[in-house]
């Protein structure tokens, strides 16, 4: 999405199966397709929100243990809540790939967590209550397989049990779903009308269909914009956060500086004092 936090390569797939809509969010090369999901392009967030305009039941969130929790990753994740709102983080599961890596370096998930886990990612942890599942897309094994899905299955159950079974679902699902209905509704009365020609009747369906175009169209702009503004608030607390440590490390320096500099002026005292006890026994020396 141009001028967002979500760039070219972080990625929105929603996939849609007996009823449920599970997205999946994560930066290019996370595995997203090898967990089983078509990647969508730039800009799919609406069409994804328009495929799910009848709520998520669940958001998967999608890292890999191959590359460390970066700066890009916390800030995208911010955008998401900003645009769907602080309550999408209860319908929210991390999914970490390359359980084959840690498998080869005898590690588990939470070897890795307690040695790879900065802070922000930590957060995301407990604000999703730990639901957090390891992937090895590359196993052969049809009992690991089966069983690391079945994991996945359970938490998106356990999101949906928590939930009421209720999607999550906000203004822009509102709108489109009122829309598709509209649509829906209309092209119905078009086709019972009597007494239009099929080339009419296809031109009534062409306006309808543009009316909606049109209104994905002002949800995209409203989608960016609200990106955007995150983005801007997103950038300008990092940068405050980045000038705040700037300045703690300069205070540090300074009190660094000005420790060894009243250790250097110590040690000068400390020279003086033995020289003159030096000298003093030297002159009682000589009266001697």
């Amino acid at each position: 999405m141009g001028g967002s936090s979500i760039g070219d390569d972080w990625e929105l797939t929603s996939s849609s199966n007996e009823g449920r809509t599970v997205v999946l969010v994560g930066r290019t090369g996370n595995g997203k397709s090898a967990t089983g999901n078509t990647i969508l392009g730039r800009k799919e967030i609406v069409k994804c929100i328009d495929l799910a305009k009848d709520g998520i039941h669940a958001v998967i969130v999608v890292f890999s243990v191959r590359t460390r929790f970066t700066e890009e990753e916390e800030t995208a994740l911010r955008s998401l809540q900003t645009l769907f709102g602080s309550k999408i983080v209860d319908y929210m599961i991390v999914v970490f790939t390359g359980g084959d890596e840690l498998e080869e370096n005898a590690e588990t998930l939470e070897d890795y967590l307690g040695r790879e886990c900065p802070e922000p990612l930590k957060e995301i942890l407990v604000l999703c209550d730990n639901r957090c599942v390891l992937f090895d897309n590359k196993t052969k094994d049809e009992g690991k397989r089966f069983g690391q899905v079945q994991q996945l299955l359970s938490f998106v159950n356990t999101v949906l049990s928590r939930n009421g079974g209720r999607p999550y679902t906000d203004e822009l699902f509102t709108q489109l779903k009122k829309g598709a209905m509209e649509l829906h509704n209309q092209q119905r009365e078009v086709d019972s009308l009597k007494g239009y020609s099929k080339g009419e009747i296809l031109k009534f369906k062409k306006q309808m269909q543009q009316t909606y175009d049109d209104q994905l169209k002002r949800i995209t702009e409203m989608v960016e914009s609200k990106l955007r503004e995150a983005t801007m608030r997103l950038e300008q607390q990092l940068a405050e956060e980045q000038a705040a440590r700037l300045k703690a490390e300069e205070n540090a320096m300074l009190a660094q500086m000005r420790s060894d500099d009243e250790i250097r002026k110590l040690r000068e005292h400390l020279e003086k004092a033995h020289e003159e006890l030096r000298k003093r026994g030297e002159g009682r020396c000589a009266i001697l």
